[in-house]
């Protein structure tokens, strides 16, 4: 592999910080980001949205929040210059700031934002309304849907699920609570959790980390958290398939009560795909990562130790079978991932470099030189653009994240 060139895009001193997927203009022109301030996006303080372009470093601000709000975790619409992001509070106050169960996921095309998830706090709820808080929300291949995961406020908030907003079914809410408001979508949960998961069974206490499967819109892989039957809490790949229709409510409230959560829709079925409880190292492994499908939805990759306790990637079938290994090396995987338009290869973070690895042969190449100490590629995202030529990342450089690119000129 020749003539690889990295790029610095940004320079001002402030944070940028990007999405672990969808970050890319569907032309492949501009990278979408948010200014929250320390490098890894942990403190929710960003007041804008903003995208930097490829070619020129030209610099656009697409949305800067009102009222005391901040906003981030921005994607991209996968055909239109749309994008989707948290927003939090407006007007926030002591009982009612920035929080898991207290932000909510909106759309901004050409300046005009609008509402995706509705939110309804007073009993009885309503259909296609959510009663907490919504993050990374990212689109289907084929726009219909919305998927994001959610913290419920009214009972057990730190139950986390991941649920789908269907994009063109407004959902209107009464004005009973000063935090309600109405959404242009119809948004239900498509997990089951509980409370208290029995030990050795396939219940989970969070879904957390998902990825649609291919291209139709009817499967999410997650992160499911069981208990073994040794009692440790670990991470295991499941799925979940999606019915056509999410709207028909199924054994209980899609809308939940005071006491249940809200309920998948009739049809859905969740399957787990792995079981590493007897493994050297179980379950899924650190970095933080989100599971992602092969782009033809064959798939799943996900993070995990090997038996020496290198962090390496393995994929599953979403039909379930045996894990495979797909990266042997000898020092781990140190980020979130993303797999090439065309399925061939998957970028990653590795020893202070940027890296592919190709999923045939399970090589992986460095395409930037190691870095050290601060100067490394951060875990958070590495990020394909729609036409394979370049991936996106960020550096800390004198304090302050800044976006790179490294552009894949021979493959």
């Amino acid at each position: 592999m020749n003539d690889l060139v990295e790029k610095q895009l940004t320079t001002a001193r402030h944070g940028h910080v990007l999405t672990n997927t969808a970050v890319w203009s569907p032309d492949g022109q501009w990278i979408v980001y948010d200014v929250r301030s320390d490098p890894a996006g942990s403190t929710f303080d960003g007041d804008r949205i903003e995208q930097v372009n490829v070619e020129t470093g030209e610099v656009q601000v697409l949305y800067r929040a009102q009222h005391g709000a901040k906003c981030g975790v921005a994607t991209y619409h996968p055909a239109t210059n749309a994008i989707a992001f948290i927003l939090g509070p407006e007007n926030p106050t002591p009982d009612w700031d920035y929080g898991p169960n207290r932000r909510q996921g909106v759309i901004v095309q050409n300046g005009s934002r609008i509402n995706l998830d509705a939110r309804d706090l007073t009993a009885p709820f309503t259909l296609g309304a959510l009663r907490g808080g919504t993050h990374v929300h990212v689109f289907s291949a084929n726009a219909h849907h919305v998927s994001f995961t959610y913290n419920n406020y009214i009972i057990d908030p730190d139950q986390r699920n991941v649920g789908v907003s269907v994009i063109g079914r407004p959902v209107r809410v009464q004005k009973d609570h000063p935090r309600n408001h109405d959404g242009e979508a119809f948004s239900v949960l498509v997990t089951r959790t509980t409370a208290h998961p029995r030990p050795g069974s396939d219940e989970i206490r969070r879904a957390v980390e998902d990825s649609w499967v291919g291209t139709d819109s009817r499967a999410i892989a997650f992160q499911g958290e069981v208990i073994t039957a040794s009692g440790a809490a670990i991470s295991e790949v499941f799925i979940v398939d999606l019915p056509e229709d999410l709207t028909n409510p199924g054994d209980a409230p899609l809308e939940g009560t005071t006491t249940q959560l809200p309920a998948p829709p009739k049809g859905t079925t969740q399957r787990r795909l792995t079981f590493t409880a007897n493994q050297k190292h179980p379950g899924l492994s650190a970095p933080r990562h989100w599971l992602r499908s092969s782009p033809d939805g064959s798939r799943i990759a996900f993070l995990m130790k090997d038996d020496a306790g290198v962090v390496q990637i393995w994929t599953i079938s979403p039909i379930g079978g045996q894990m495979t290994q797909l990266t042997h090396n000898s020092t781990s995987i140190a980020s979130a991932f993303t797999w090439s338009p065309d399925g061939r290869s998957i970028a990653h973070v590795l020893n202070g470099s940027v890296a592919i690895t190709d999923v045939t042969t399970g090589a992986t190449h460095r395409l930037t030189s190691p870095e050290n100490g601060d100067r490394f590629p951060r875990p958070e995202a590495c990020v394909f653009s729609p036409d394979g030529a370049h991936i996106a990342y960020v550096k800390t450089i004198d304090g302050f994240n800044q976006i790179f690119v490294v552009a894949l000129s021979q493959r």
